[in-house]
């Protein structure tokens, strides 16, 4: 990583996940302030920052947030993501005042289902090389 995105965002997302996918481009088209990069979560560079925070291998079924030097994941992830998003995007923040264990039981069926509804890809995304640098 450059020192540039030190100072970024980081979302980790799983790189073989057709939804994961469809948000990471989603993320891409909105984010004209390049906010974030990306990384997919089965990448060297992605365990290692998991690692870093002691985060368990097997839990790598869920989207991860590194901002502030503080790791964010489901539903909590999602949610703080929307809030730096433009527009109507960021009203969906509102939805923190929901208790996690409601909101992450609603992300954990998702992403129980999230491959047999959205599909799988054999590989990750690689990103062109127009957006390289927006990728860990």
């Amino acid at each position: 990583m450059s020192n540039d995105s030190n100072n970024k965002s980081i979302i980790l997302y799983d790189g073989v996940c057709n939804l994961c996918n469809g948000f990471v481009q989603f993320m891409l088209k909105r984010d004209s302030q390049e906010i974030f990069i990306f990384g997919a979560l089965q990448s060297e560079k992605a365990k290692k920052m998991l690692a870093d925070f002691h985060f368990p291998a097997e839990r790598l079924t869920t989207i991860v947030l590194i901002e502030n030097e503080k790791l964010y994941t489901q539903s909590s992830a999602v949610l703080r993501i929307a809030r730096k998003l433009n527009g109507v995007w960021k009203l969906l923040y509102g939805f923190i005042i929901i208790p996690k264990f409601i909101r992450d039981g609603l992300y954990g069926m998702i992403s129980k289902y999230r491959y047999r509804i959205f599909g799988k890809k054999d590989q990750c995304m690689v990103p062109t090389p127009e957006l390289k640098n927006r990728f860990i």
